[in-house]
């Protein structure tokens, strides 16, 4: 008892609470507040048990993450996971995606996500010395790569920007030159490119063509982009009040309590709660970044940084396309979104930050300055 009073001391109190505020406002953006609470009741278990797991976590000593044979482990089982999909996965949404098991279901995707932070922490805490030989960047993307090509071909076009940008972020936090980046730029555009050509379905182009000419097809593929922004907009500066929000409550804005929550959370608090839930998103990623940089040594501190990426890329994604600025991928608001996968899988990564934590330095803030910038 004394150890986990002890563990429960160590927790980032700032950072848990400001993801308290943030899965409240998801909660309460949901809650029909008459009659069914399916989405309601169900998020309230996921979030708890969220909570239950970070902490337990947290006890955990991570260390042992550095070991070759565990990574690769974690390489192959997420591999394995997502080959398996294509065998016994279930459908949903046009996306062969999630492990049903009788009423609940297991999207890989989410865990995957962490699992590819731990590896190319891992892959870089050894090589950011040499970081500026192309090798290391081709390698660390062909890590990516696979997990990249088996999500994209579900179809999850949402998810495989996201371990794109994962990879991009961490190239990037891990000290990759100028003249390389631009390397991976054009591959980038290139491989876009070809994957424009060849690889998108015919409603993955609609969706970016309907993000082009918003206005082409209001009635079909364009719609709820259209209805987002309306309850976007609608919501002015304080508002229509809890409850009251006509584009999620009347059913014009589909999955609400998905894909389009910042929208609905929009219309009912305006522009002071959009506000207010941005300050408690910068909270989140302040506080993990200043974990990040006060790792024991350069693994821990870039699990933080990926972790922090990984963070600001589902947010942005989610904003973007709930604003009418990128085009909708299905991409969830984190710790806002319905769902137990990527509640959990945003619970488990905090909580293995919070586990690093209790053998993290305590240096002053120049030290870590001279560490990063001698990481680059």
């Amino acid at each position: 008892m004394k150890y986990l009073l002890n563990t429960a001391r160590l927790l980032d109190r700032i950072l848990i609470g400001a993801v308290f505020l943030i899965s409240c406002a998801g909660l309460i953006t949901m809650n029909s507040f008459v009659g069914d609470n399916y989405f309601f009741e169900r998020q309230i278990v996921w979030i708890i048990g969220g909570f239950v797991v970070m902490f337990l976590l947290s006890i955990v000593d991570w260390r042992f993450l550095k070991r070759t044979d565990i990574v690769t482990f974690l390489f192959v089982l997420i591999n394995i996971l997502l080959l398996f999909l294509f065998v016994s996965g279930h459908i949903a949404k046009g996306a062969q995606s999630w492990f049903r098991f009788g009423e609940f279901s297991f999207q890989p995707s989410d865990v995957v996500k962490l699992f590819l932070i731990l590896i190319l922490a891992k892959y870089f805490s050894r090589r950011h010395i040499e970081i500026a030989h192309i090798r290391h960047i081709l390698l660390s993307g062909f890590y990516t790569a696979i997990p990249f090509v088996l999500i994209f071909l579900q179809p999850d076009l949402g998810s495989a920007i996201i371990i794109f940008l994962i990879w991009l972020g961490m190239i990037i936090v891990s000290g990759v030159s100028k003249k390389h980046l631009v390397l991976v730029f054009l591959i980038g555009g290139l491989a876009a490119g070809l994957l424009w050509s060849f690889g998108l379905a015919e409603y993955q182009k609609q969706r970016i063509a309907t993000f082009i000419h918003p206005l082409t097809d209001l009635s079909g593929s364009g719609y709820n982009a259209y209805q987002s922004t309306i309850a976007v907009g609608s919501g002015g500066l304080l508002g229509k009040g809890v409850g009251y929000g006509t584009q999620s409550r009347l059913n014009f804005l589909p999955e609400y309590e998905t894909d389009f929550i910042f929208a609905a959370f929009a219309e009912e608090w305006g522009f002071i709660g959009i506000f207010i839930l941005f300050s408690l998103f910068g909270i989140v990623i302040w506080r993990i970044l200043k974990n990040a940089f006060l790792g024991a040594s350069n693994f821990e501190m870039l699990f933080g940084l990926g972790l922090a990426i990984y963070f600001i890329s589902h947010f942005v994604i989610h904003i973007g396309m709930n604003v009418g600025l990128l085009p909708v991928t299905g991409t969830t608001l984190p710790f806002m979104s319905y769902g137990g996968s990527h509640i959990f899988a945003e619970f488990i990564g905090l909580g293995i930050l919070m586990g690093m934590r209790r053998y993290q330095r305590d240096v002053h803030r120049d030290e870590v300055y001279k560490e990063v910038v001698g990481m680059r």
